[in-house]
């Protein structure tokens, strides 16, 4: 199984350069086996083009490498806290994509303006707050995923599949490392058609509670009918 889980994540970690979302070394994706309790997650600083299985680092929960000659990403103290406190998610996805770092930067949560966004997160892709002076200097990856967590205190994390880190970046996340790159393609392109409608409409307001509930819960609801059985 945790092989398995290294091929899976250092695929989806290809799919981030495929799709255009990272350059150099730029960006993770990491996995999870929950029954195991352990996580694999890309090594720092490794290109994409020499990314094999076999380097994929293995951690438990705490952070102690269980398999692996490299270092594993330096965001690994992020992902691990959002593994700890959201167990309802299997794969994590870190990128700097253009347009979702757009918004990250200007600290503006990404607005939902049509049934495109609707069909992936439900309602606006929510900022952190700024990460303080004193959270950078005393545990700076750590309180990253502190940041997030507390911004989805009253937020579902498997509903709202994404959060933009306030001067930082885009993070997402899913059942797996897959469905997390996935939703970060999502966002990115969600992101870059919001920058647009503002500029055609700077007045243009959030998509209807009605129509909003229709596109997600048709594809996610208890009673979804999107797709095939």
């Amino acid at each position: 199984m945790l092989e398995q889980l290294k091929r899976d994540v250092c695929k989806a970690n290809i799919e981030l350069q495929k799709q255009g979302l990272v350059f150099y070394s730029f960006g993770n994706v990491s996995g999870i086996d929950h029954e195991k309790g352990i996580v694999a997650i890309k090594p720092s600083g490794v290109s994409y083009d020499k990314l094999t299985p076999d380097r994929i680092v293995l951690l438990d929960l705490d952070g102690k490498v269980m398999e692996g000659d490299l270092n594993p990403s330096s965001d690994t103290p992020t992902h691990l806290e959002l593994y700890r406190q959201f167990n309802v998610i299997g794969g994590i996805c870190h990128t700097h994509s253009k347009y979702a770092t757009m918004w990250a930067q200007a600290c503006r949560s990404l607005p939902c303006f049509g049934t495109t966004h609707a069909d992936y997160f439900y309602d606006s892709v929510p900022v952190t707050d700024k990460i303080s002076k004193e959270q950078i200097e005393s545990d700076y990856e750590l309180n990253t995923g502190k940041i997030i967590v507390e911004r989805f205190k009253d937020l579902d994390p498997s509903q709202m599949q994404a959060v933009l880190v306030a001067q930082h970046g885009p993070f997402t996340w899913g059942k797996d490392a897959d469905k997390a790159v996935e939703n970060a393609v999502v966002l990115e392109e969600i992101a870059q058609t919001a920058i647009g409608t503002v500029q055609i409409n700077p007045d243009q307001q959030n998509i209807s509670q009605d129509l909003l509930d229709k596109h997600y819960l048709r594809k996610h609801g208890k009673n979804a009918y999107y797709g095939q059985k």
